[in-house]
């Protein structure tokens, strides 16, 4: 039987399939299961320094007796978040006391001293490695995007300085130049990338005048973003690469290993079907890699990348003009 053992973030895990950030990480129970299905490796769900701040201000209006049935009203609501830092460190402790799985902290932060705390904090309670989650949306037109990249990979820096652990930095896809940027967070430190971070858009209610909140679980459409960034970056990159988004099922994970990834990162599957379907998954690619006489994961890794691909147009730009011509519908 084919290994499908492999080295991500300087973590030895048993194949590449691993839990991405999700609800399942809050509960000890769902958490075991993932084990018992097989898991190696986990990465909590991501905290944000906004929820620890919001709820220090909770604390300080219940503490403070000035602070009136009036003013307190502006304090805004920490039920949006599932748990405080003080719950989330001690829900890692409790995994890493109960579990043999690698444990990923995940950190969404706002300011360089909340990153640097916060990543120190995860540290001290047993994280394996870091995800650092570079999500922003810039809505000041004062500054550039040389001054917004500047701002996350100094975050980059200031935290892979602070702590000894690994980190895997988590993008979106929404850089002029991916590849640049992908090489200066490897610059300031990180051991990898996670493609791609999910940007949530707020929908309107025309009649309401409402912005309304969706979240909808990913499907297998999007990851074709993800393979064409992998094939991109993989050949030009000492980065590990990590796909997340678009996974479900054994040939997905193929697909991106193909393309450059180290591991997959799954969600979406494991919410609609359960944690036992990360065994379906990880029982299909050994299959897969069997069937076709692969004697590693290694050997299939980047077999269709850029470097590698007997068709690399197909991830450049010279692919858009030929995908528009392809189309021979008729109009109605």
């Amino acid at each position: 039987m084919t290994s499908i053992a492999v080295r991500y973030l300087g973590l030895d895990l048993p194949h590449p399939i691993v839990p991405g950030a999700s609800p399942l990480s809050d509960d000890i129970d769902e958490v075991l299961r993932l084990e018992d299905a097989g898991a190696g490796a986990l990465v909590m769900r991501s905290i944000f320094e906004e929820q620890i701040v919001l709820e220090q201000m909770a604390a300080h209006r219940h503490l403070d007796e000035r602070v009136d049935a009036e003013s307190s009203g502006f304090l805004p609501d920490t039920d949006i978040y599932a748990m405080g830092l003080e719950s989330y460190l001690e829900q890692m402790r409790r995994i890493r006391e109960r579990t043999q799985l690698k444990v990923l902290g995940s950190l969404n932060g706002v300011t360089p001293g909340g990153w640097i705390d916060y990543a120190r904090r995860m540290e001290q309670a047993g994280a394996h490695a870091l995800e650092l989650n570079l999500y922003a949306v810039e809505t000041d037109g004062r500054f550039s995007a040389s001054d917004v990249e500047a701002r996350q990979l100094a975050t980059v820096r200031s935290v892979t300085r602070a702590v000894s652990l690994p980190v895997g930095v988590k993008l979106s896809p929404y850089y002029s130049s991916l590849p640049h940027f992908a090489a200066a967070v490897a610059d300031a430190g990180a051991r990898g990338v996670v493609l791609f971070n999910r940007v949530y858009q707020a929908d309107i209610d025309p009649v309401q005048l409402d912005a309304v909140r969706t979240l909808r679980l990913s499907t297998p459409a999007e990851l074709l973003l993800r393979l064409r960034w992998l094939a991109i970056l993989s050949p030009h990159t000492t980065l590990d690469l990590a796909a997340t988004g678009g996974v479900h099922a054994p040939v997905d994970a193929v697909k991106a290993i193909m393309a450059g990834a180290h591991v997959v990162q799954v969600v979406s599957t494991l919410l609609h079907h359960g944690p036992q379907q990360l065994r379906v998954l990880v029982d299909g690619l050994r299959r897969f890699l069997d069937d076709q006489g692969y004697p590693s994961l290694d050997a299939m890794r980047g077999n269709m990348s850029l470097a590698r691909s007997p068709d690399p147009s197909a991830f450049e730009r010279s692919d858009y003009a030929r995908v528009l011509a392809s189309w021979h519908g008729h109009l109605r």
